[in-house]
């Protein structure tokens, strides 16, 4: 693997000043990697995301203890403007596009930051048409009326047209339809392979981001229960029956079974 581009290191995140939701929080994501954040809701994804991207404060949140480091720089006080800057850029949970505007006109507040001409932008914008071709079919059409696959596309087109050197994709799997989820992800494999975009994605999904992601961390609670390689993620028996369905056991919760009680590392 190659050096990290992210680094998160023991962070804890706070709520309202009282609510505990990250309870040390580490993990690492290499440059040209596909990471992959994993567990059920409330487990802590989203959360891990916005305190990467610096988008707590709007939910009343903070980080408390622990860093965050972007290529060796400490990140956490940054604003998000600031993550632009360098190159990271999140996807939100549930397609937020504008829904008044074109897809096109969507996609187009993407590049609102960049200083590198109206050709180079343009150029872009062809590059995000040919990974979406529907896009470019529904380019006059107002986003509101366009399908949920649709607008989970222009959503991931939209950061894409910020030249992003780091995507946080969070739950792009969300209310769609099995074919469609495939084809989002085959996407995101070949923004990763082609255009050498680094992916943070946080997903319930575990099978799907299992299939594309290099590496997996699975959070419970708010704590990271087990990480490795994608593919020894999938062949392992605990996370088959807690999280791919593919075990009968009874048991309610992945802190059960003594393989975690073996890898728990932040846990008192």
């Amino acid at each position: 693997m190659s050096a990290p581009l992210l680094n998160v290191n023991g962070i804890e995140v706070i709520y309202n000043h009282v609510i505990l939701v990250l309870k040390g929080v580490s993990l690492q994501v290499p440059e040209g990697g596909v990471v992959a954040l994993l567990g059920g809701n409330g487990a802590g994804k989203t959360t891990t995301l916005r305190a990467v991207s610096n988008l707590l404060a709007g939910e009343r949140g903070e980080v408390t203890k622990g860093s965050i480091e972007l290529r060796g720089e400490r990140i956490e006080k940054l604003s998000t403007s600031a993550m632009v800057e360098r190159g990271v850029i999140q996807v939100m949970e549930g397609r937020h596009c504008f829904a008044h505007l074109s897809i096109e006109d969507n996609l187009m507040t993407g590049a609102y930051t960049r200083k590198d001409g109206k050709a180079a932008i343009n150029a872009t914008l062809e590059k995000v048409y040919n990974y979406f071709p529907r896009l470019k079919t529904r380019r006059g059409s107002q986003a509101a009326y366009t399908s949920g696959g649709e607008q989970q596309m222009c959503a991931i087109g939209r950061a894409l047209m910020a030249n992003p050197k780091m995507v946080l994709l969070d739950e792009p799997s969300m209310g769609l339809a099995p074919q469609i989820v495939e084809e989002v992800f085959e996407i995101v494999k070949d923004l990763n392979q082609r255009e050498k975009v680094t992916f943070l994605l946080a997903e319930q999904n575990t099978n799907m981001a299992l299939r594309y992601a290099d590496h997996g961390y699975i959070l419970e609670s708010g704590r990271i229960v087990m990480e490795g390689a994608a593919k020894d993620l999938r062949e392992n028996e605990d996370v088959k029956e807690f999280y791919l369905g593919m075990g009968g056991g009874d048991r309610k919760s992945f802190k059960d079974v003594k393989s975690y009680k073996r890898r728990k590392r932040w846990l008192s």
